[in-house]
């Protein structure tokens, strides 16, 4: 009969992680190894954001709360309520958040949708960390007063909102044209492109100009992928 006292012990394999800390423990005996923070909670850490709600945002912001309200909770884990009397969105950490950055994107998502924007592009904030929001007046690119302004944000708008529909889509940006001031949704290259094209018809060029060289760069983004 075999006597299990006598059998080999078996080999195990050590992780490489744990040997190159062991190493590095080694060499460094004061040297100090802490496991990461995967959420707020696990720190001990809730935080809390409040978003001001714009009086003009209001009614469209009862329209959309189902479509607001879901993202935030079930794609960030956030606890949120609507302070109806103080008009401010209250957001704050939970145990169910997956990631300390949750907090700051729906910040980013709120204030985009704020803005003015649609709550079909503003969520992209929520899953996409490479946007950014520019805003700029058109009195930073020309001092214009009177009907020159007002000519001016017809250019940019065109008939019907075609020629902000062509930037739109051809530098892949989102825009909002508030009386003298735009804002533009996207990354930071193609913000660069929508606000190049913007500047031009502020300064008089003419839309075909913009569109053909909006075409232009529309076509080599298509090419290069």
């Amino acid at each position: 009969m075999i006597d299990p006292s006598q059998l080999p012990v078996p080999v195990t394999r050590t992780p490489i992680a744990q040997l190159e800390a062991a190493a590095a423990a080694a060499a460094d005996p004061n040297s100090l190894s802490f496991a990461p923070v995967k959420n707020h909670n696990q720190s001990g850490l809730t935080q809390r954001r409040k978003i001001a709600i714009p009086p003009h945002r209001m009614t469209p912001l009862k329209r959309d709360w189902i479509k607001i309200y879901t993202p935030l909770v079930e794609e960030c884990g956030l606890q949120v309520r609507m302070n109806v009397h103080k008009r401010q969105i209250e957001m704050k950490t939970s145990k169910h958040t997956p990631h300390p950055s949750s907090l700051t994107r729906a910040a980013d998502f709120m204030s985009a949708y704020c803005t003015g924007f649609a709550v079909e592009d503003a969520i992209a904030m929520l899953r996409m960390e490479e946007l950014y929001i520019e805003s700029f007046e058109v009195k930073d690119v020309k001092m214009l007063h009177g009907d020159h302004l007002s000519r001016a944000i017809g250019r940019l708008a065109g008939h019907e909102g075609k020629m902000r529909f062509i930037i739109e889509n051809s530098s892949r940006t989102r825009i909002v044209l508030a009386d003298s001031k735009i804002t533009i949704l996207g990354t930071y290259a193609n913000i660069a492109v929508a606000r190049g094209a913007i500047s031009a018809l502020i300064l008089g060029s003419p839309p075909g100009k913009v569109c053909a060289n909006l075409r232009t760069y529309a076509s080599r983004q298509r090419s290069r992928f």
